[in-house]
């Protein structure tokens, strides 16, 4: 068989699959891809043909998942190059990283979620819990009774 005769047969449609975000936003992903998330493999079998509802993911961080998904499926794609997209994707304020995170969680793709958690996990490092308290916003919740106990063993929140 020649080479130009290979070339005519034709291509096998890749199978999409939509995903619906919780506003009603609908994405088209192609399954190979999206099989990079054990939820949505798992629906697939059980919502065969039509949209998947995601109704805990906005549609713009559903975006950037299914734009993440995308990436990580590309062929040929070194791993340099893909560490630095990885580095621009989450280099973002502190509650779209969270977003991702849950995100990544409920659709059980492990790659964003490492991805996006060392970053949370960098952005706490070497800070007092006061300091980190202050970055991500948490009230302090301590009880008179717990603010004494710890002022008494500073020891064990070291």
């Amino acid at each position: 068989m020649s080479a130009s005769s290979s070339s005519s047969l034709p291509l096998c449609p890749k199978k999409m699959i939509t995903l619906k975000s919780s506003e009603g936003e609908t994405f088209q992903i192609e399954e190979t891809v999206a099989l990079q998330s054990k939820t949505l493999e798992n629906m697939i079998e059980n919502c065969a043909g039509t949209p998947i509802p995601l109704r805990n993911i906005s549609g713009k961080i559903l975006a950037k998942v299914v734009e993440f998904c995308n990436k990580h499926a590309e062929v040929g794609v070194d791993a340099e190059s893909l560490r630095g997209w990885d580095a621009e994707f989450v280099n973002v304020e502190y509650p779209t990283l969270f977003t991702y995170i849950l995100a990544a969680n409920f659709l059980e793709i492990p790659t964003l979620l490492d991805l996006a958690s060392a970053v949370v996990a960098d952005m706490m490092k070497g800070k007092t819990p006061a300091e980190i308290r202050k970055i991500f916003n948490i009230k302090d919740t301590f009880s008179p009774e717990e603010e004494e106990v710890c002022r008494a063993n500073p020891w064990a929140f070291e």
